[in-house]
């Protein structure tokens, strides 16, 4: 797939920031991955792929060889030079690699057991960090990335055969009922979670709806089929409308704050073509 001629200006804007971390690719010389936020290297890959750019370009290519070298033997990756490295990053990774197309290299494979070994035992992922303090809800995994492990799965050959994602499909089934912050990083579901936000970055309905379209296990529960219809109701004529984006964002074509994104309802389509399975 290629860029359309309409989305080659948003290209040129995410390229023209790679080298704003102080080294090339969106990072930092020390490989600090998620430096820079919304035009980290793990942010920046994935804009550049939802604007249809191929991983075969060689900007591409070599982004996923820059996360790759900050794989690790165990299956985990270090995208800070120093100091823990926590289940959300590797997530995070492992969604990015995959939508590139690694799904099912072997260091991949490697990431994937790392991923079941150290699931929580309510379903999901959490770190052992615990910034809000040690309340009850941390006692819960964190949604988020779960929701990136998730992503991650659904092109690999666990999916659809793996139970134990099918645990993880219900810890986040569950967010929906309880709703209050969960997990060491609070993840709740608020205001903020509840408006339409493009593209996919944080923990919101939008993503949430649409990550576990994928799940058979999600399609016929009951909470999925609430937040599926929480997320219509904010389309207009069928269409996606982005109501909330950062400002660095707001300026590109695609991701227009309170304007239907033609990307954003392609993403919508494929929730409804998921429905029919």
């Amino acid at each position: 797939m290629a860029v359309e001629k309409q989305y080659l200006s948003d290209v040129e804007a995410i390229l023209s920031h790679r080298h704003d971390n102080g080294a090339d690719l969106w990072a930092t010389a020390d490989k600090r991955l998620l430096k820079g936020s919304p035009f980290s290297t793990f942010d920046s890959v994935l804009y550049l792929l939802e604007l249809g750019m191929s991983p075969d370009e060689p900007v591409l290519k070599d982004a996923a060889d820059l996360i790759f070298s900050t794989w690790q033997k165990d299956g985990r990756f270090k995208i800070y030079p120093k100091g823990s490295i926590y289940p959300c990053q590797t997530a995070l990774a492992a969604n990015v690699l995959c939508h590139m197309g690694f799904a099912y290299d072997s260091r991949m494979e490697k990431t994937f057991q790392h991923l079941f070994d150290t699931q929580y035992s309510d379903g999901g992922w959490r770190c052992n960090k615990f910034s809000f303090g040690h309340g009850p809800e941390t006692e819960h995994s964190n949604p988020m990335p779960t929701l990136n492990a998730l992503n991650a799965f659904r092109f690999s050959g666990y999916f659809e055969r793996e139970p134990l994602l099918d645990k993880a499909v219900d810890f986040l089934l569950e967010h929906w009922r309880i709703r209050k912050p969960m997990g060491p990083c609070h993840y709740g579901m608020g205001t903020l979670f509840m408006q339409v936000e493009y593209p996919f970055r944080n923990y919101n309905l939008f993503q949430y709806v649409y990550v576990l379209s994928f799940y058979s296990r999600a399609r016929k529960d009951g909470r999925f089929l609430e937040a599926l219809e929480a997320l219509k109701l904010k389309t207009a004529d069928g269409q996606i409308i982005v109501e909330r984006v950062v400002p660095e964002l707001g300026k590109l074509s695609f991701c227009k704050k309170g304007k239907p994104s033609r990307l954003a309802t392609k993403r919508y389509v494929e929730i409804l073509e998921n429905l029919k399975k």
